[in-house]
């Protein structure tokens, strides 16, 4: 078992660029198993995380429903943002500038078989940076993600996930509110979720700027803890 996570930083990159990326690396670790399957071979496969910031855009899961989006196109465009009905799961979503985006490209054969581990473990590296700031989280049952004030009239949530895996090989991940612009998620019921907030580690903070370079560092940490992985950059 191979596990080793190789840190990509992509920058400031277009979603659909990203997206094709992303489906090009995973798609390369299905062929190896299929490959390692065929010809009785143990090639070890490989483990990407890649992190990047979108321009403003909005991306709907497969299960989504678009009425989630609040804006039409002419609308987006007044927004600079663009639209994008995607493979993963979950339902409406943000990604934006001073938003930290990781996408986990995993073979899980290599660490655990279990998907809902996977996305509790993801859930619990961002809540673990989380306290790093004095910020308390948590789960909410039965939402996806990492909230503030559960069970509260004030919950809302920071960190939004959606994944998609196929043979135990995973893609898309989490998208982490360090200093985002909130007002972008006015013009979506996120994740199909009506009456709760979204928040922004900066807002909490009660500051203008948040290190994005040292958030992303202890998601690194905190990430390759729990998966009990080696990381290289």
């Amino acid at each position: 078992m191979n596990k080793v996570v190789k840190i990509i930083d992509l920058g400031k990159k277009d979603y659909k660029e990203t997206w094709e990326y992303q489906e090009k690396l995973f798609q390369s670790i299905l062929d190896l198993k299929v490959k390692n399957r065929r010809e009785e071979t143990e090639e070890e496969t490989p483990n990407y995380l890649l992190f990047v910031e979108h321009p403003h855009v909005y991306t709907l899961g497969k299960s989504g429903d678009i009425d989630n989006l609040l804006l039409n196109e002419e609308q987006l465009k007044d927004k600079e943002a663009t639209f994008y009905k995607i493979n993963r799961g979950g339902d409406i979503t943000y990604h934006g500038p001073g938003q930290i985006v990781g996408y986990p490209i995993l073979d899980l054969e290599n660490f655990f078989t279990d998907i809902y581990k996977y996305l509790r473990l993801l859930e619990e590296t961002m809540i673990l940076v989380l306290k790093d700031y004095g910020i308390e989280s948590s789960r909410s049952e039965g939402e996806t993600g990492v909230w503030l004030d559960v069970g509260t009239p004030f919950a809302r949530k920071i960190c939004a996930m959606g994944v998609r895996g196929s043979r135990w090989v995973t893609m898309h991940g989490f998208a982490l509110n360090v200093n985002s612009d909130l007002g972008y998620f006015d013009n979506i019921i996120p994740c199909g979720i009506k009456g709760k907030g979204v928040t922004s580690l900066n807002v909490e903070l009660g500051i203008d700027y948040v290190d994005e370079d040292e958030v992303r560092e202890k998601i690194i940490k905190y990430f390759a803890v729990l998966f009990d992985a080696s990381v290289i950059e």
